[in-house]
């Protein structure tokens, strides 16, 4: 267990440093430590909520978050989360697309990180509350947040600055992660509930603190560049060996 609460303060550490709150890897790390793969979720959109509930303050109190339209992707993703959560599925597929969407969060994270400045959208940018929906599906059905999934989109559509659509981004996770929370517990039930709070309750505190170094390194000292070059070569590594396993 304390290997395994260190390697979740480094994931939120590099995660919360990027806007993200790194709720594939813990997936993925609990998964490669043998726990049982029905509890994966519950453990992971918990930790993501830890994680993201302080960037989206922070957002929001810097009164960068575009709330019409972060509340409008927002709300077409988080009901699909809800029901991603509910949806059964088999140890061997969770794990494959679990795998799979690290290796392409790793290689999204690679992708320059646009400028602040805010340039004219493209034409397809006002079809994101649609590419939300399927997003948030995937979400709650492998139980992460699916902000990694947005925000390449996001900048792609040139939808809005830097800063506004990081500050999206930790909202979408926020609340999708507790939609697909929700729905993770009415599938598993009071028992797998109370198993996975039993056992996480050290990898809740090492992400919270882990989450707060994060930000306090994004903001005062190393490159944003090395922090997301770090972290894509964590994710991709992770996914990887999941994928390898099957």
């Amino acid at each position: 267990m304390i290997l395994l609460a260190a390697a979740f303060l480094v994931t939120a550490l590099l995660y919360a440093s990027v806007g993200f709150g790194g709720g594939s890897t813990y997936t993925a790390l609990l998964a490669l430590g043998g726990v049982d793969y029905r509890l994966l979720p519950l453990l992971s959109l918990a930790c993501n909520i830890v994680v993201v509930a302080g960037s989206t303050l922070r957002f929001a109190r810097a009164r960068v978050t575009p709330w019409r339209d972060a509340l409008l992707l927002t709300a077409t993703a988080a009901p699909a989360a809800f029901l991603g959560g509910l949806t059964p599925i088999g140890e061997k597929a969770f794990l494959g697309i679990l795998g799979a969407c690290l290796v392409l969060t790793g290689l999204s994270l690679i992708l320059p990180a646009r400028e602040d400045e805010v340039a004219k959208p493209a034409r397809w940018a006002r079809l994101m509350p649609i590419v939300a929906m399927p997003l948030g599906y995937l979400a709650g059905l492998v139980g992460i947040g699916g902000g990694i999934f947005l925000a390449p989109f996001l900048h792609l559509a040139r939808w809005q600055g830097a800063r506004a659509i990081a500050a999206t981004a930790s909202l979408f996770i926020l609340v999708n992660s507790l939609f697909g929370l929700a729905g993770q517990m009415l599938k598993g039930g009071a028992g797998r509930l109370s198993a996975a709070v039993d056992f996480g309750l050290p990898l809740l505190v090492a992400v919270a603190i882990g989450g707060q170094l994060g930000s306090l390194l994004a903001l005062k000292y190393l490159p944003q560049r090395w922090i997301r070059l770090g972290t894509a070569a964590l994710t991709t590594w992770v996914g990887v060996r999941l994928l390898l396993i099957l």
